[in-house]
């Protein structure tokens, strides 16, 4: 009697004992870094015309973007980085948070669905496995954190093309285009006047350094690959 008093406490026990070491062991074999793909072989089914480090390029709805739009004198206020992560395709990209949305979302997200997908001469010698590793390995110290929205040039708040120019600079060595100050933008039209009151009152930082989408879609060093427009 004994035995089978104590029989059926202990197979509880293991039975609970295993089923916990199974969900630990399935948690820890998880990547934590979202931006290492998998050792695993597969086909991977990704676009022929969009390839990894891809920028893209949107126009988005709201009233600061279009004050960008206005300020830089382009239809693009949003802009971000595909990656291709265990064959599927995300755009890293500075909102609140910081953060991968899947291609197809971020499409959706744009006036119209349209978009424009630019890609860095030359990449397939200069964006090599080990350097979109190393991109991927940079941005994800941004992962998370808090969108920029008075654009100042450090890494504790970022905004798109920041992000973007960045990433590009530091995981690959490559400035994508010149740094411009915030006065070098057509400020003067009334619904720009709005945003910049709202965001700096009366002091302006007319000289911080700044890169808009327009910036990046305009660069010398990329090629149209997609264009929705």
């Amino acid at each position: 009697m004994k035995k089978k008093k104590y029989l059926i406490p202990l197979i509880t026990f293991l039975l609970s004992f295993c089923c916990a070491l199974y969900v630990t062991i399935q948690i820890f074999s998880k990547n934590e870094n979202p931006f290492l793909a998998s050792k695993t072989k597969g086909e991977i089914n990704v676009p022929d015309k969009i390839q990894d480090g891809d920028i893209i390029f949107q126009t988005s709805e709201s009233s600061q973007c279009e004050a960008v739009r206005i300020a830089t004198n382009s239809k693009f206020s949003h802009c971000g980085i595909i990656y291709e992560i265990n064959g599927n395709l995300f755009v890293f990209e500075a909102v609140q948070p910081i953060k991968l949305t899947r291609l197809d979302d971020w499409i959706r997200h744009g006036r119209d669905k349209k978009y424009v997908v630019k890609r860095l001469k030359n990449a397939i010698e200069l964006l090599t496995p080990a350097t979109l590793q190393k991109m991927k390995d940079y941005s994800q110290q941004f992962m998370g954190k808090e969108y920029d929205a008075f654009f100042e040039w450090t890494d504790t708040r970022i905004y798109c093309s920041e992000l973007v120019w960045k990433i590009y600079k530091n995981g690959a060595n490559i400035e994508l285009s010149k740094l411009h100050e915030l006065k070098d933008f057509n400020l003067t039209d009334e619904r720009v006047q709005k945003i910049l009151k709202e965001r700096y009152g009366n002091e302006i930082p007319l000289k911080e350094k700044v890169v808009s989408p327009s910036n990046l879609v305009d660069s010398d060093l990329l090629v149209t690959v997609i264009d929705t427009y």
